[in-house]
């Protein structure tokens, strides 16, 4: 079964078992998916798809740190929902320690020393996390292991 149509038989499911939250957030995913299909003309793959989900992850995540400036609780909270919903169809996350090895293997391999090494490093390490850690944690890890 392809993410667009897992992402279609959960939203049906949270439909059924009245779950308006889930059955939102789902379709505001699948609106998102739409939009790219229909602005590209073409089908996407589940890359593609995980691509889409991630950046809403992001956007998400960027607007709990607005909504914390704000003291929005009842907002944080929706949103840190919806993000779990979204993160459930994205590849496993990974943690700091995995982020901090790839990070290590890159700075070896490129033979980095400095922070101006980073874009080298970056460029290396963004593949590997693509889809599986947020890039501002990835960039944060690796401007920690440069600074050392």
């Amino acid at each position: 079964m392809s993410l667009k149509e897992r992402l279609q038989e959960d939203w049906k499911q949270a439909l059924k078992s009245k779950d308006k939250f889930k059955a939102s957030t789902i379709s505001m995913a699948r609106a998102a998916v739409l939009l790219v299909e229909k602005t590209d003309g073409k089908q996407l793959d589940d890359e593609q798809i995980i691509g889409i989900l991630a950046k809403e992850v992001k956007q998400r995540r960027e607007a709990v740190l607005e909504f914390k400036k704000g003291n929005r609780q009842d907002l944080i909270d929706n949103a840190e929902n919806e993000i779990k919903i979204l993160l459930s169809y994205l590849p496993q996350q990974l943690n700091e320690e995995e982020i901090s090895e790839i990070v290590h293997q890159a700075v070896n391999e490129v033979g980095a020393n400095s922070i101006k090494d980073m874009k080298k490093v970056m460029a290396l390490v963004m593949p590997k996390t693509k889809s599986r850690a947020d890039g501002k944690l990835v960039s944060q890890i690796v401007k920690q292991y440069l600074n050392k």
